[in-house]
């Protein structure tokens, strides 16, 4: 199976140039310009569009067992939205209850996701820990390709992790050479908070964002990236929605420390204010951890991916119908924590970072693409165009316009968070392991054509950690670190 992108400009995250792109058995072949095409190969006219990699969204949850349901989208229908909207991989998370084995959790995850139509990976969350939690994270990276382990630091009574755990397994994966993430959040303080508000009488959605004010999220950051120094090993904080917990971030990496923040697109964007329309089903439908913030809050997160002290954009797709989210009607505690927005997030980063001119195209590959690749050690089989690289591409038109609306999405919500807003960069085609998949207004998913992907452990990046830890050790410096270089 062949395929010609003709014409366009390549874009990655370092440049672009005028190429065209050969794919063939589902890898990329050759980039040049005048290239031909094999006999009996599938052309696509690039034009004046870019030819960037497939997006990567590393935060995602589908067909999610939470809350009491489920979430709509499972791992075909989430992830075929995806290739609309030009996502060609996720990092989905397999959540453990506390008293569950993360390997046994895995396969179960592993059975689900058979059916998605994009290529995938997971992340495993430790939510206990004990001699088992330890001997399965070490098979789970030796065995199957999981190089990164979830910590949600919210949730009590449920899967919450508290320092405990988070020392234990940080230290293992240190052992191993992965990368502990969190979600940061004073669970403890959540939870204080959301009794105080039900005594109050506060049971509406508005109650949400008040129970989880930003100084949760920034304690939790501050908590969760001293105790990966004290270990030193890096961290990954996702969904970092507060100036605080960017500001813990960039003082942290400005004293040397590998710390790694993640974006929502939903939080570049919208803010609190949509908990406080009159339309109940309206406001809880944006109820997601962390919450949607006062605007000043986005200024930081969009300095912080300018400034390269944010790397990297997730959906943290986790959606609720609302039917769904009506549970919660009379306790703003049970309603379904969760958003869509696999369809829409490189289009919206597009139009509201390179047309607004905060980033430039480049930038915004890196930040859609390319660094989850090189954070969580796929590249360059992902995040890349280059000769051997998987042709997991993009033909994206800088141009194209759309409307968001529910009315139109592929993902199976009944609702959208950027509905209404119009957007200006879309994917014209979308190539997956040299198929393409969308073109034009036509989805081509396939169920079950996405493969799992194994992410070796001691990605590059986590290399320069260990050499840093070596060098600063007291007493003369290991015959192995002298001369390496990091990256």
């Amino acid at each position: 199976m062949s395929l010609l992108i003709r014409g366009g400009t390549v874009l990655t995250a370092e440049h672009g140039f005028a190429a065209d792109v050969l794919c063939i058995g589902g890898r990329i072949a050759a980039i040049g310009e005048g290239l031909e095409a094999p006999a009996g190969a599938e052309t696509v006219d690039a034009g004046e569009a870019y030819v960037i990699p497939g997006g990567i969204d590393p935060h995602t949850h589908m067909q999610l067992p939470f809350m009491g349901t489920t979430a709509s989208d499972d791992f075909y229908t989430g992830t075929a939205a995806g290739l609309a909207g030009g996502t060609t991989m996720i990092i989905d998370f397999v959540i453990p209850g506390p008293e569950d084995s993360p390997l046994e959790s895995y396969h179960l995850w592993r059975g689900w996701a058979e059916k998605s139509a994009a290529d995938y990976s997971f992340h495993v969350a430790i939510t206990s820990w004990s001699e088992r939690v330890h001997a399965d994270m070490g098979e789970l990276a030796r065995d199957h390709g999981v190089n990164s382990f979830k910590h949600f630091m919210a949730y009590k009574g449920a899967i919450m992790a508290d320092d405990h755990v988070l020392l234990n397994s940080f230290a293992r994966a240190l052992e191993l050479g992965a990368i502990p993430t969190v979600h940061a959040e004073n669970g403890e303080a959540v939870y204080y908070l959301q009794r105080a508000l039900l005594a109050q009488g506060i049971t509406g959605p508005e109650g949400h964002p008040l129970s989880r004010p930003p100084a949760v999220e920034g304690e939790a950051a501050e908590r969760a990236i001293a105790i990966a120094g004290v270990l030193g090993v890096p961290v990954y904080i996702v969904h970092v929605s507060t100036e605080e917990a960017a500001a813990a971030i960039a003082r942290a990496r400005a004293a040397g420390q590998r710390v790694y923040g993640e974006v929502l697109a939903q939080h570049l964007v919208v803010d609190d204010s949509v908990y406080r329309n009159p339309d109940w089903d309206f406001a809880a439908g944006h109820v997601m951890s962390p919450p949607f913030r006062p605007r000043h809050h986005q200024r930081a997160l969009w300095a912080g991916l300018v400034s390269g002290q944010l790397q990297t954009t997730a959906t943290d797709h986790c959606c609720f119908r609302a039917a769904q989210k009506a549970m919660g009607r009379e306790d703003f505690t049970a309603i379904p924590n969760g958003t869509g927005g696999i369809e829409d997030r490189m289009s919206v980063l597009w139009h509201h970072g390179v047309g607004a001119g905060r980033l430039t195209p480049s930038e915004f590959v890196r930040i859609t693409s390319t660094n989850t690749a090189q954070i969580f050690n796929i590249y360059p089989r992902k995040g890349a165009v280059a000769v051997g690289a998987d042709a997991d591409l993009v033909v994206w038109d800088p141009k194209a316009s759309r409307v968001i609306s529910a009315k139109t999405q592929h993902q199976q919500v009944d609702i959208n968070v950027f509905e209404g807003m119009e957007v200006t960069g879309l994917a014209r085609h979308t190539i997956a392991g040299g198929r393409l998949v969308y073109t034009e207004g036509d989805l081509r998913a396939e169920r079950g054509a996405g493969r799992y992907v194994n992410r070796p452990c001691h990605a590059p990046v986590l290399k320069a950690q260990e050499i840093r830890n070596l060098l600063s050790q007291p007493g003369p410096v290991p015959r192995r670190a002298a001369g390496a270089v990091a990256p």
